[in-house]
């Protein structure tokens, strides 16, 4: 079994936690810890002579040695290329901003190894090993965040997420079912609401490109739920309230926009009698 750190991904440890809990060193960024038979790896963005790199979900990890060629015999790179053979656990730390080490997990390689061009801590172009990682037990999916997570994330850790996920996505078949709604009764609810919000009472935000009051319809019983295209379910509302109303999903908006589609039912009713009226007495 692997070592316990006693950690959850996402944690937050200071050098000297990290040390105590992993019976490491406390300086580089590959620190093999033979008691817990661990190598702790760091991927810290605060150095730019390290140029670690999120494409998909995997990190790209530079290994060690700050100046001239890395070898990967005689040091840690040599450990973390082997890790898939010789029984010691990786786990990976980022440093987002200086002395905070975040735990993102025990690692794997995930693609063999390799060699490209970086410049070291002198500027001067060298080779380095690339080690392609990611988490064996990510509970986070990236591709799909929890939004109430995300609203709390700061612009620097937005940005780095962002980045995790960055690189070429092959596109996704969706089907989706498409409900018929008649644009008569669309035009009429709008009519009904005569440029006003049958929500908020505000003006229409614009005038659209047919000269109109820019309003949009809303079934307060939706019809994916078996709500019906009819006019005792459709209100005229604002792209505001439109969207605070399907975001929120609230109750009490529920029983104001029934009590305002009954209204407009009525109107229109009453039109349609008023309309059938004088073209009985026409003819």
């Amino acid at each position: 079994m692997p070592f316990d750190p006693g950690l959850k991904i996402g944690d937050e440890v200071t050098n000297t936690q990290l040390q105590k809990i992993f019976k490491c060193g406390n300086m580089g960024g590959m620190r093999r810890a033979k008691a817990t038979g661990s190598l702790v790896i760091i991927s810290d963005q605060t150095k730019p002579f390290y140029h670690d790199k999120w494409k998909g979900g995997v990190l790209h990890y530079t290994g060690m040695g700050k100046y001239g060629d890395q070898v990967l015999d005689g040091n840690q790179n040599r450990t973390l290329y082997d890790s898939d053979t010789n029984g010691v656990a990786v786990y990976l730390f980022e440093v987002l901003e200086k002395a905070v080490y975040t735990f993102k997990g025990q690692i794997k390689l995930v693609d063999t190894p390799y060699q490209t061009d970086q410049p070291d801590e002198e500027g001067r172009v060298r080779k380095v090993w690339i080690f392609p990682i990611a988490p064996i037990d990510d509970d986070e999916d990236l591709e799909n965040p929890d939004p109430a997570k995300l609203a709390k994330l700061s612009i620097n850790e937005l940005a780095h997420k962002s980045q995790m996920v960055s690189g070429p996505h092959e596109p996704k078949l969706a089907q989706t079912t498409v409900y018929h709604r008649d644009a008569y009764l669309k035009e009429s609810v709008k009519k009904i609401a005569d440029g006003k919000c049958q929500m908020c009472g505000a003006d229409a935000p614009f005038i659209d490109n047919y000269g109109e009051p820019y309003l949009e319809e809303h079934h307060v019983k939706r019809l994916a739920d078996g709500g019906t295209d009819t006019i005792d379910n459709v209100v005229a509302i604002c792209p505001n309230c439109h969207r605070k109303i399907h975001v929120l999903n609230d109750e009490t908006d529920t029983i104001i926009l029934e009590g305002i589609a009954e209204h407009n039912a009525e109107v229109f009713n009453r039109l349609l009698g008023y309309t059938k009226a004088i073209t009985k007495h026409k003819q």
